[in-house]
């Protein structure tokens, strides 16, 4: 084995690390939101730390192996896509400490009826199974199982989509869940994002493994 290919397993193995450490972030959202335990709030915020260190890491251990090795072909390709999956995946961190704020900012649990009727739940189960279709494929390098992620993407879309209007009526019914309500589309936004740099995440690891660049097959039949 070449000290290339050394370096290109531990990347790989690095990447797999953010991914898992990705989906626990967002699992432990999940629960505190649901729970409105703040201190699992806080713990997801002070474990944000250790995935800035790993994207600092993960993309130093990319700038050598281009200074060392001059990497070609399926290997180039692996490391400028690792460089772009560990940003985006540093960015679906970011968000799980968004939604861990939102519970530090709440001063009750949130409406029952409300998060049932706008399919918190579901937005929540989604996009942590696609960052798990996104892990298992990237470690099987099996893009079937990647390009899973596309369809439940328009699940979180349409679920979006369908909230305004439903948080809007229920307001209107309601005054009193104007802030609770605030909060809620404004989770449902970040997982929407989510899912969205998910997507992201699929079409680079697609472009890596068949070396086809799906971004800019948006829109085509």
């Amino acid at each position: 084995m070449t000290h290339l290919q050394v370096e290109l397993d531990q990347l790989k193995i690095s990447i797999s690390d953010m991914i898992k450490l990705a989906i626990e972030q967002l699992m432990k959202a999940e629960k505190a939101i649901e729970e409105i335990d703040q201190e699992l709030a806080q713990e997801i915020i002070h474990r944000e730390n250790r995935m800035n260190a790993m994207e600092l890491s993960i993309d130093r251990d990319c700038e050598n192996i281009f200074a060392l090795y001059n990497p070609v072909a399926t290997d180039l390709r692996f490391v400028l896509a690792i460089l772009k999956i560990n940003s985006e995946l540093e960015r679906i961190g970011d968000h799980a400490v968004g939604l861990a704020k939102y519970v530090l900012d709440s001063r009750e649990p949130f409406n029952t009826d409300l998060t049932a009727l706008v399919n918190l739940e579901e937005m929540f189960r989604v996009s942590i199974s696609m960052l798990h279709d996104i892990k298992d494929g990237f470690e099987e390098e099996s893009t079937s199982r990647v390009r899973q992620v596309f369809q439940k993407d328009l699940t979180l879309n349409d679920i979006l989509r369908k909230s305004s209007d439903i948080i809007a009526t229920y307001v209107q019914e309601k005054p009193t869940v104007v802030r609770q309500s605030l909060f809620l589309f404004s989770a449902l936004r970040k997982l929407e994002r989510v899912g969205d740099l998910t997507k992201n995440i699929a079409e680079q690891t697609i472009f890596y493994l068949e070396a086809e660049v799906v971004r800019h097959k948006k829109g085509k039949k």
